[in-house]
């Protein structure tokens, strides 16, 4: 098995190493691989020191599996060519996620739709893992019809520039400005690019990605994603409408009995999901639940996972892991 990863310098970069080794991945041989200027740099990994090696070294060396974490425009490039040498690719960026011929995975969800001849898979936007993991058996039970969702994400979700800032801003130093606005102390209501309908393309990727990670078009989706200045984790705030009528305690059983979810529910001791407690763990934490007394058959609840982690690095180990176990890599 040789595995290269492909943005192995960057912030989801490192998570994927540590991730490898929490997960004890099986590998004979690790490529570490970044952009030509980071060529020739090392790294060390588990105690062994590495040589960053650049794309089109990578390709030559033909690896098993690539986990890709280098950006759209780099994977849009780079994963057709590590594709037409044999590996699979699993792309942790937007370019491939709504293309009709590629899958966009959740392990707990749809790996099973894998098949042998799939040479690039998507990883979906970190905010719709977290929320299709909470909502998954949910809506194997009562039928999603409508979800609401308004995020609180984390800096880190743009990347380590953006924690400069932030952490600058903070100690009151000069800094290179990443967003438009100040984001310590502050709430930016802009993710991504705004589109010709107001949304941003953040907001578009948590509608079109549930639709088709649940293989289902009759979801309504409407999203309101916001970055504020916390690390650790991203938030979610859902308000789901279900075809069905659903019984409050059973919601309970069935979330803490979903594959990846952790139920963080006991609002009179305080415990409920927070990116503080939530970073550096592998699964969703859901809490805060509660009958939406306006309209029937909808449930208010609340999610937050790792970004980096779930969002990101963690569920492109778990696809890897997948492939080894069903003998597709």
């Amino acid at each position: 098995m040789k595995l290269a990863v492909v943005g192995a310098t960057g912030l989801v970069g490192s998570e994927i190493l540590e991730v490898l080794d929490e997960h004890n991945f099986p590998f004979d041989e690790l490529l570490l691989v970044a952009s030509e200027r980071s060529a020739g740099k090392k790294m060390t990994f588990k105690g062994k020191q590495y040589t960053i090696m650049g794309l089109k070294q990578a390709v030559s060396e033909k690896p098993d599996i690539a986990i890709f974490s280098a950006g759209g425009g780099t994977s849009l490039e780079w994963a057709p060519q590590f594709a037409a040498v044999g590996t699979i690719v699993i792309d942790n960026s937007s370019a491939w996620r709504m293309d009709p011929t590629k899958k966009l995975v959740v392990p707990e969800i749809n790996a099973k739709d894998l098949r042998i001849d799939d040479r690039i898979i998507a990883n979906p936007n970190c905010s719709t893992i977290q929320m299709v993991v909470a909502l998954n058996l949910l809506h194997k039970r009562y039928g999603i019809k409508r979800i609401v969702v308004s995020t609180y994400q984390s800096v880190t979700g743009t990347g380590k520039a953006a924690v400069d800032q932030m952490m600058a801003e903070r100690n009151g130093q000069p800094v290179d400005m990443v967003y438009p606005h100040k984001i310590d102390m502050n709430v930016l209501p802009h993710i991504d690019v705004f589109q010709p309908n107001g949304y941003t393309k953040e907001e578009m990727k948590m509608i079109n990605e549930t639709k088709k990670i649940f293989g289902d078009d009759s979801i309504q989706v409407t999203a309101t994603t916001v970055r504020i200045p916390t690390m650790g984790g991203h938030s979610e705030s859902v308000n789901v409408e279900f075809h069905q009528d659903f019984d409050l305690e059973e919601v309970k059983e069935i979330l803490a009995n979903t594959p990846g979810v952790v139920l963080q529910d006991d609002p009179a001791n305080n415990l409920y999901p927070m990116p503080l407690t939530s970073h550096k763990k592998d699964e969703v934490f859901v809490g805060r639940l509660r009958r939406d007394e306006s309209q029937p058959n909808t449930l208010n609840m609340w999610i937050v996972a790792d970004n980096l982690r779930k969002g990101a690095a963690t569920n492109a180990v778990q696809i890897a892991e997948y492939l080894m176990e069903h003998s597709m890599a």
